[in-house]
């Protein structure tokens, strides 16, 4: 090596695989006259690379920043390199797959601009070719099936690169160089169109078939990028009603593909930020304000007054949008029956999706593990994610300390698991709900392809304390220490992680349910937390659940157990106030309650925020039951918004009295004052839109006092918010501005779910620091 030379070896982790890092890293090394070579490893990247001294350290300065969008550099070290490195020439060098350390690796990305051109343009050889990609843009995680990650170890495995396609590959000067899922007409994946019963039907253009069959109405299923969607006209009740019928689904709301941003324009209002979301890279569902001039059928959102919108992520999806004979936007949800997981396979999709669909669109791309579209809104000034899948999973979550490996398995709904270690954590994508037999499944072999693929084996599980939870038994059946957290402080913590808080903070969780050992059920908490402990310092002031479960369902239980709550077991007798349409509800099932109540018979008492805007709504004429979860809050949130009278807490007019009283668990937020003003309001006819802004005003106003009074005898000044009703836009932007005009810091969930979707990153981390906080000081950490 000459006098003014050095080498150095450069290890780089985070998401530096299947993003276009190599090929980037080459052209720099070759800008720079640089010799040397880079590698794949299952731990990261590995770059040796010597010569001139200035010219290295304007390389390694470069290095983090010039980078390609899509990479995400986690930690960068460099040492000096004493090993022989080549006398010439930069290389890319095949990748070794025994190196020591966590690989990431990169999630699906949207079409880019630049395919999208070639896509469009009949110069080009791959013009209207429905698996277009590059380095920038297609499938990587749901292709996936060994790191590190190259071709051989993808589903693209078994197409052969045809010449073009392959010079593309080698060249370093190429969009394509390096890009593992490349391919063309002449050597890639291709589409086929199928009958209802699966039947291929060879002599028609694929496309065509599935434009017509759109436009006469029929529900299609289609192969995308991690599984099917069932598409169906959006602007057509008749569809609508179909596929909600086929499906199982007759409320829950539907998300829409448009097939660009001005179409979305003619349905939703569309700010900046929620523009530069949906035409981002990730390119997930956006919930959207819809415009009442929208032509979008009703049955889309029943109830409800936003819409979830997506642009076309995939070339198939682009293609589909730009036949003549496609609608113009459609609805494209789960390729499921309800509940279940999303079909990934034409074999399974024509097993279970042969009685919803009249036609399927598929390609023979293998997707190796399926995943949904993530959703997410924009509220309290940032993108916030209500589900983390498509274009975010498996991108790594920095832990604010080191911790030995750990599993986390979630709750029941809206299941994840995570796998944590060291400073980082996988999460994984969201699976759905384990009460479904093929849920539970599916969960167990994500958890298997997850733990094979990036060497993961976890010293000990951590799980929620709902002794019958299916998460929970999973955890228990692994033959691992078993550290069981309170569901509330796993919401707690999560957002903690996110946002690296290290020192105790204050939380205020509004859920709809969450075990505790006290036999009650929480889930409208003010807590004390750190990662290791968790202390109740307020709270909803608890209400009968009388039948249990089943009062999830049937939410005029719920405005029973409100009234019950105000004026005794002779509610109905004492000639105040019912509900206008309490009569619809048979009388002995109304007396029953009210017995079961009085006896303490299967009514559990709970604390829950999601019960009681279940109860309100019910209360003040909501549907008295629900057929999915949410569903009687979001019709009461969409109520409140429509009073238009701006943020609860901040322009308040004080019209329900905030009480609060101390009591052994906490300080507790009374609801006489509330219930007596909405009883009152109704009796005086008030809108219900105004009842329902007044209630989410008095909600925020009352935690805000707890909130305040909590911080000035603990000396905290940190709260964090999560919990499943924390979905809700009102009471978000609420909840932070309140906050912050006391001189509190709120912290709120953005890149994690605030549901049980972001549950098991919080479980990992409290049974991670417990586990540390163990061996320091050699007390069970269980």
């Amino acid at each position: 090596m000459a006098a003014d030379e050095s080498a150095v070896r450069v290890t780089i982790k985070g998401t530096v695989q299947g993003v276009g890092f190599r090929p980037y890293v080459y052209r720099l090394a070759e800008k720079y006259q640089l010799r040397g070579s880079i590698t794949n490893t299952s731990g990261g990247v590995v770059i040796r690379v010597r010569g001139a001294v200035g010219r290295l350290e304007s390389f390694l300065t470069a290095l983090p920043k010039e980078c390609p969008p899509l990479v995400s550099i986690s930690s960068m070290t460099c040492e000096e390199d004493g090993e022989p490195v080549p006398v010439t020439g930069f290389a890319i060098l095949p990748s070794i797959d025994h190196e020591v350390g966590r690989p990431i690796f990169p999630p699906d990305i949207a079409l880019c601009a630049a395919c999208r051109h070639e896509l469009h343009d009949p110069a080009d050889r791959r013009y209207r070719y429905p698996f277009i990609n590059c380095t920038n843009c297609g499938p990587r995680f749901s292709i996936v099936r060994s790191l590190p990650y190259d071709r051989h170890r993808t589903t693209m495995a078994k197409f052969s690169l045809c010449p073009s396609c392959s010079a593309e590959y080698h060249d370093p000067a190429d969009r394509r160089f390096h890009a593992e899922p490349v391919a063309c007409a002449a050597c890639g994946p291709r589409l086929s169109w199928h009958d209802q019963t699966g039947g291929v039907c060879a002599s028609v253009d694929p496309l065509a078939a599935a434009a017509a069959a759109l436009r006469a109405g029929k529900v299609v299923a289609i192969k995308g990028l991690g599984g099917f969607h069932l598409a169906v006209d959006a602007t057509s009740s008749a569809a609508v009603n179909r596929l909600r019928e086929r499906k199982r689904r007759p409320h829950k709301p539907l998300a829409v593909m448009a097939g660009n941003v001005d179409l979305i324009r003619l349905h939703c209002r569309l700010s900046p930020e929620e523009e530069k979301v949906l035409t981002g890279p990730r390119a997930p569902i956006v919930l959207l304000e819809r415009l009442s001039e929208s032509s979008l059928a009703p049955e889309v959102a029943p109830g409800i007054d936003d819409i979830g919108c997506m642009l076309p992520y995939t070339p198939l999806h682009e293609l589909l949008f730009s036949h003549a004979k496609a609608p113009e936007i459609l609805v494209m949800t789960s390729g499921n029956l309800s509940d279940e997981p999303i079909c990934r396979s034409k074999e399974e999709a024509f097993d279970r999706l042969s009685g919803l669909a009249d036609g399927f669109l598929v390609h023979d791309r293998e997707i190796v593990l399926a995943i949904d579209d993530s959703v997410g809104v924009c509220a309290a000034g940032s993108f916030r994610l209500f589900r983390r899948a498509r274009g975010y999973v498996p991108g790594p979550i920095s832990l604010p300390f080191s911790m030995p490996p750990v599993l986390a398995v979630g709750a029941e709904l809206k299941s994840t698991f995570c796998l944590a270690g060291q400073r980082e954590a996988v999460l994984s994508q969201h699976l759905g709900d384990l009460e479904d037999p093929r849920t539970e499944s599916f969960f167990r072999s994500c958890y298997d392809h997850f733990k094979n693929l990036l060497g993961f084996e976890p010293r000990l599980v951590a799980c929620d304390l709902h002794p019958d939870y299916r998460s929970t038994r999973f955890a228990r059946s692994l033959e691992l220490p078993v550290v069981e957290v309170q569901h509330h402080h796993a919401h707690a913590a999560a957002v903690m992680v996110e946002h690296k808080l290290k020192d105790p903070t204050l939380a205020v969780i509004l859920d709809g349910t969450g075990y505790h050992p006290d036999g009650t059920i929480w889930g409208g908490e003010v807590l004390r937390v750190d990662y290791l402990s968790c202390e109740r310092v307020g709270h909803l002031e608890p209400i009968f659940l009388p039948g249990g479960d089943r009062a999830v369902q049937e939410p005029w239980r719920l405005a029973a157990a409100l009234l019950f709550q105000q004026r005794g077991a002779g509610y109905e007798d004492d000639g105040g106030w019912l509900p206008v349409n309490w009569k619809m509800i048979d009388s002995q099932r109304r007396r029953l309650v009210t017995r079961m109540m009085v006896r303490k018979i299967n009514s559990p008492l709970t604390s829950s925020c999601g019960r009681l805007f279940d109860g309100v709504a019910a209360l003040i004429g909501g549907r008295h039951h629900v057929t999915c979860e949410g569903q009687a809050a979001m019709e009461l949130e969409s109520l409140a918004r429509r009073a238009g009278k701006g943020v609860p807490g901040l322009e308040s007019s004080g019209r329900y009295p905030v009480s609060l009283a101390v009591r052994d668990t906490g300080r507790v937020i009374q609801l006489d004052g509330l219930l007596a003003g909405i009883v009152e309001d109704c009796r005086k006819g008030v809108y219900a839109t105004d009842i329902a802004w007044e209630f989410h005003d008095w909600l925020v106003r009352s935690l805000s006092e707890n909130v305040k009074l909590a911080a000035a005898e603990t000396g905290i000044d940190t709260v964090v918010f999560s919990g499943g009703c924390l979905q809700n836009r009102l009471l978000l932007a609420g909840c932070a501005e309140c906050c912050r005009i006391t001189g509190l810091k709120p912290f709120l969930p953005r890149r994690i779910p605030a549901n049980d979707g972001g549950i098991s990153l919080g479980q990992a981390a409290i049974a991670g620091a417990r586990l540390v906080a163990a061996e320091k000081s050699s007390v069970p950490y269980a």
